[in-house]
């Protein structure tokens, strides 16, 4: 079973793992061809690179953590995928050091904007990647979600810093750099040259819920990601969710 649908990690990965194999399946009939070139830049030890490689796709992941790499390079040989993933040292920031422009298919950019210093640029980059056409998955961490969880934890005061922040965080300790509301992420993606085909709402309830419920109440998990799935592509749901994800597409270039 792939990573992204196990039981536990499916409430964090369910609702983007879905959308995007629908996505590049639409890509792999629009462009005729079979595999993709798909980029995940900050992809880590794999989580999406290797269920996408599984799905004969040709994956390339730019990473910054030399033992993030390490971690994927076993896990992709763990899944007999070894010959379609690559893994590369750096970051989105810098991608043109180490990838082509306009070379892939899909690009996934996801955990990634809340920790580069200008995110319009890292936007810009993974757009730059992409061939004309080609597919943008966009994950980031969700202004609402982080006031809601504070509040709902009795840390008022935090709440409403994070409301009021231009980045979104709750204060000095906050590990999260900077969070956005789907209205942000839109523009940024619009003027990279994407066309946003969808918005969703990820962990709209999932980090709400109290875990030994989900752990020990019959049918509760199956039921929790119905939900989830449900309200991801609802707009009210939009402004609690823990992440937001965009999916669009690059712009054809009109030729002149």
């Amino acid at each position: 079973m792939s990573d992204p649908m196990r039981p536990r990690a499916s409430l964090r990965t369910a609702v983007v793992w879905e959308v995007l194999k629908d996505a590049l399946d639409r890509r792999a009939k629009a462009a005729g061809s079979q595999p993709l070139d798909v980029l995940d830049t900050g992809g880590g030890s794999g989580n999406f690179a290797v269920p996408v490689a599984a799905l004969g796709h040709r994956v390339t992941v730019v990473d910054p953590s030399p033992n993030a790499l390490f971690a994927l390079e076993r896990r992709a040989a763990e899944a007999g995928v070894a010959d379609r993933v690559q893994g590369v040292q750096g970051d989105v920031s810098g991608l043109f050091d180490v990838v082509e422009r306009d070379a892939y298919d899909a690009v996934l950019c996801h955990g990634v904007l809340e920790y580069v210093e200008e995110p319009a640029e890292g936007v810009r980059n993974a757009v730059d990647a992409l061939r004309s056409g080609g597919v943008l998955s966009l994950l980031a961490a969700g202004l609402g979600g982080a006031v809601l969880a504070r509040a709902l934890a009795g840390h008022f005061k935090e709440a409403r810093t994070a409301l009021d922040d231009p980045a979104g965080r709750w204060g000095e300790g906050d590990p999260v750099p900077r969070r956005f509301t789907a209205e942000q992420l839109s523009q940024l993606v619009g003027d990279a040259g994407v066309d946003v085909g969808a918005v969703h709402g990820v962990r709209v309830f999932a980090d709400l819920v109290p875990g030994v419920l989900v752990d020990t109440e019959p049918g509760a998990l199956q039921e929790l990601l119905k939900l989830e799935a449900a309200a991801a592509e609802l707009p009210a749901f939009h402004s609690v969710a823990t992440q937001l994800h965009v999916l669009g597409e690059k712009r054809v270039a009109e030729k002149g």
